[in-house]
């Protein structure tokens, strides 16, 4: 065997070791906001890494999926061969939502109102109901869930790994092509700040007071959607999501006294609504940025082929001698 292949190989393996791990801290870090049986969260993260990674590296990582889902299903499970379920729909979810993405042609940059469209609904909504549906089944017939409370389940199962795709992946995305901004000025870095502080204090408010203030989160990430495109958006609706759901496990605020289903129906109503927000609105700007920016340079050439081709006056014209 060549060195080049060995080293392709090598390669090759540290990719799926680096994306199954990623997938398990991620996971690690979901699973603290779990509300069902230790292991159904409203975000779950990794869903949002393993498509993430399946579109910058191709369909060859998802061995680093399925290690990923495993190892974070093992000690959870009810039992081997419903952790081994679990684990193929963890996998099949991801992969059948990058296949249907890649045959939409959608692109990573997430620059027109088509690929943030094309995220929503096949990448989080229709790719998610894999996993829900194999997973919540399997706990089901396990013995782990009742039968009664499929619904439930399946309906945290789901919002919580379409949210990671939500929220998560658009992040992980605008994070791998991110360049430290030359040329921003004081106001620029001001902006930035005072946008962080912003989101941090509207949602302490809306989060802790018995009223329900979520609302006041939507105008700071248009503002971030406006000013910062994706993103600024992106890490706001992240740090949104986050605190709303936190507040929802604690019961605190809004979520005080309310049970499980009145609570998810908030939550990820809400959720659902911040992501949609950041998501689409910044992909709408940034599209109308570059048509405006395409505009300006096809008026620049239309103003150049008319300079052209303009007639000369004919006193300017020459003379034989």
């Amino acid at each position: 065997m060549r060195n080049e292949e060995i080293r392709g190989y090598g390669s090759a393996a540290l990719r799926i070791l680096a994306v199954a791990a990623v997938y398990y801290g991620s996971a690690e870090l979901g699973l603290l906001l779990q509300l069902v049986r230790g292991q159904v969260t409203p975000l779950w993260p990794p869903t949002g890494v393993a498509l993430a990674a399946l579109l910058v590296l191709g369909l060859r990582i998802w061995p680093g999926i399925a290690l990923g889902a495993l190892l974070v299903n093992l000690p959870i499970g009810p039992s081997l061969p419903a952790v081994l379920a679990i684990t193929a729909g963890n996998t099949l979810a991801p992969v059948c939502a990058y296949l249907m993405l890649r045959r939409s042609g959608f692109r990573t940059e997430l620059d027109r109102l088509r690929d943030g469209l094309a995220l929503v609904f096949l990448g989080a909504l229709a790719g998610m109901l894999i996993s829900s549906t194999v997973g919540t089944g399997v706990l089901v017939l396990a013995g782990a869930v009742e039968g009664g409370d499929f619904w439930p389940t399946w309906s945290v199962w789901w919002t919580g790994d379409a949210m990671g795709v939500l929220v998560v992946t658009p992040l992980l995305l605008v994070l791998r092509r991110i360049r430290w901004p030359r040329g921003a000025g004081a106001g620029r870095w001001a902006e930035a700040v005072a946008l962080l502080v912003s989101t941090l204090l509207v949602m302490l408010l809306a989060t802790t007071a018995s009223a329900t203030l979520l609302f006041l989160a939507f105008p700071v990430l248009i503002w971030a959607a406006f000013r910062f495109r994706l993103a600024g958006a992106a890490p706001c609706a992240l740090a949104v999501s986050t605190m709303a759901i936190l507040a929802a496990a604690h019961g605190r605020g809004p979520f005080t006294g309310q049970d499980l289903f009145s609570s998810m129906v908030t939550l990820q109503a809400f959720n659902g609504s911040t992501a949609l927000t950041a998501l689409l609105l910044s992909a709408v700007i940034t599209e109308r940025n570059a048509t405006h920016e395409e505009i300006k340079r096809v008026c620049a050439r239309l103003e150049e082929i008319v300079a052209d081709i303009e007639p000369r006056d004919p006193d300017d014209r020459p003379t034989g001698g």
